[in-house]
């Protein structure tokens, strides 16, 4: 007679429960802003112009084009890119002015 080892399962303390939950909460709060966004229609239509675009570059690629496939395709991750980014831009810091020393001669 062949016994299988029984399994052992590990109870998630309350803590790592109520973790869980907050992060679900967390993700539901998130979708239900992403749908009241006041660009909800240009999503839409960003969705579509993404889906043309992917038939684009394949039917580009599938006929020996694939220079035009890469630009449409990095259009796309583009558009999508500034999409997903927040309202406001993050500021960065410029390059150093060309006409200050940059050491000492």
């Amino acid at each position: 007679m062949v016994t299988t080892a029984k399994r052992s399962y590990n109870r998630r303390s309350e803590d790592q429960r109520i973790a869980d939950l907050q992060a679900k909460i967390e993700k539901i709060k998130s979708r239900l802003e992403e749908k009241q966004r006041k660009d909800s229609p240009v999503q839409r239509e960003v969705t579509r112009v993404q889906r043309v675009l992917r038939k684009f570059a394949q039917t580009a690629q599938d006929n020996g084009r694939s220079d035009l496939a890469m630009s449409t395709q990095a259009f796309a991750a583009g558009l999508e890119r500034l999409m997903n980014a927040p309202d406001e831009p993050v500021r960065r810091r410029g390059r150093l002015a060309a006409a200050e020393p940059v050491g000492s001669f």
